[in-house]
């Protein structure tokens, strides 16, 4: 299975139907996102235009109305996690959360194959023991140029996509 990663959409819709598209070409029907849509239209925008299921962590530019949304275990077809997200997948633990500060130490604690975060807008990826941490950089294309990432859960192979070299 492949399972698109985002963080940092920051509004950019254009990049963001760029990485839906993308998806859906691919026939990738789970995604991953760590943090930072910025707005609940972003959401909608993504429930919209995505068949699979989203897991959706908050970040610390998410909008009020964003926000609010907090409370709710899930919206549509996202499931919402307001600090971080746990879940297995293909019988590995993993975890997600917006700030690389919380994923270290999610990932310090031996629990988790995989954790994925966001924020720094910097794609990234390190070992802390048998833990793979990976930032998928930032679908916005601030600081960084836009990036991504695709799992594929089978052979645990990572795989960073520029957005500007998408259709």
């Amino acid at each position: 299975m492949q399972i698109a990663i985002t963080s940092d959409i920051h509004n950019n819709e254009v990049n963001l139907e760029k990485v839906l598209r993308y998806c859906a070409e691919q026939k990738i029907i789970t995604l991953i996102c760590c943090g930072d849509l910025a707005s609940k239209e972003v959401l909608d925008l993504m429930n919209d235009n995505f068949a699979g299921v989203i897991y959706y962590t908050f970040g610390n530019a998410d909008y009020t109305e964003l926000r609010e949304l907090d409370s709710m275990e899930k919206y549509r077809n996202t499931f919402l996690f307001k600090s971080f997200g746990e879940m297995e997948m293909d019988k590995k633990e993993i975890a997600f959360v917006h700030f690389p500060r919380e994923a270290k130490k999610l990932a310090e604690t031996g629990k988790y194959a995989f954790v994925f975060h966001g924020h720094t807008h910097k794609p990234w990826e390190e070992m802390i023991g048998n833990c793979k941490i990976l930032n998928p950089g930032n679908v916005a294309g601030e600081i960084y140029p836009p990036t991504f990432a695709i799992w594929n859960t089978e052979n645990d192979n990572f795989k960073l996509l520029r957005i500007h070299d998408l259709k």
